[in-house]
């Protein structure tokens, strides 16, 4: 699954190269993000003067931080629009070299069971997933190390939190806290998840199979069979969704929860005006961004969980198949 694309001379362009262009162009995303959270500062204060002193602010004024920000918008829409294009094409690469990888065993392997669906659709789905959750990581972990000293910074302004009294930089506690807290919750709670998503696609493959059977073999995919396979499909979808339920249920409710954490924090700071309006949008904002680069696991499992399941199928078919070329090996020995 990596090596065939990582360690391979034919794919080092686009494997390394075209790693560290999605780095590249990931990491000054990130850097036109911590722009638009200082325009929020400005732009909010100016705002805040408007209302409270009537012909203060010019209407000029106004207009030109929004051209500001329409300028860095622009920006960012562009990269981000060709990053896109550049991704798709990278996962293409990716999924190409292990096709060629996994074709250049198929005669011995064309017989295992749901060699097809591991060649076609896991090989897409693992390139797809992989780098879905690391350009995910890769932003995550640069946002984190963009906004957490922007955070510490600005928390400073924060000088009296409820029920604790003073408590320096306590926006960065707890913001670590609430995504410790958060990720061990969403773990527990989905921890039987990626089980029920492998057994899911074994069921899938198998009906799948017998379907393809059927398109060239009247006695195969009749009713019965067919419904007996259907009813294995259905019973684990039907288990898969109750148990998203209760997962799904407690996601949301903590991301919902999660929210509110910053202006209960700074309910004090609020209330006595020791901040402007500016000021504290950049400090909700720069919450937001290091406690959503922190959750990478409460908002990815859905995703880990399809992976576990992908990585296990396509695992147990390499082992098979190196499995075959081994004994083909020894074989030739002997003869």
């Amino acid at each position: 699954m990596f090596r065939c694309f990582f360690l391979n001379r034919q794919w080092w362009v686009w494997s390394w190269l075209g790693a560290t262009t999605i780095l590249s162009a990931t990491y000054y995303q990130v850097h036109l993000d911590v722009k638009i959270n200082e325009w929020f500062g400005g732009f909010y204060d100016t705002i805040q003067q408007a209302l409270a002193e009537p012909g203060a602010v010019e209407s000029t004024d106004l207009l030109l931080h929004m051209l500001t920000f329409g300028k860095i918008a622009a920006i960012f829409v562009v990269v981000a629009i060709l990053l896109d294009f550049f991704v798709r094409h990278y996962v293409f690469r990716w999924r190409s070299a292990m096709h060629h990888y996994y074709m250049e065993s198929w005669d011995k392997v064309r017989h295992i069971e749901g060699a097809a669906q591991r060649v076609q659709e896991d090989t897409m789905r693992f390139a797809q997933l992989v780098q879905g959750l690391g350009t995910f990581l890769l932003r995550s972990v640069l946002t984190l190390i963009a906004f957490q000293p922007l955070l510490w910074e600005l928390s400073k302004q924060v000088k009296e939190v409820p029920l604790l009294g003073e408590v320096d930089h306590i926006l960065i506690y707890v913001a670590i806290i609430s995504a410790i807290f958060g990720t061990v919750l969403m773990a527990l709670v989905g921890i039987k998840l990626p089980g029920l998503e492998f057994n899911n696609q074994r069921t899938e493959a198998a009906l799948r199979k017998e379907l393809v059977f059927g398109e060239d073999d009247a006695k195969r995919a009749r009713p019965e069979s067919i419904s007996s396979l259907f009813h294995s499909v259905r019973y684990n979808y039907v288990t898969m969704y109750r148990h998203y339920l209760y997962f799904d249920l407690v996601k949301h409710s903590y991301l919902q929860l999660s929210t509110l954490m910053p202006y209960i924090i700074m309910v004090p700071t609020i209330v006595s005006g020791a901040i402007t309006l500016g000021v504290l949008q950049q400090i909700l904002r720069a919450f937001n961004k290091v406690e959503g680069a922190l959750h990478y696991l409460v908002f990815s499992w859905a995703s880990i969980v399809e992976l576990i399941s992908v990585y296990k199928r396509l695992s147990a078919f390499e082992d098979k198949m190196i499995e075959l070329n081994r004994q083909e090996v020894l074989s030739s020995y002997a003869s």
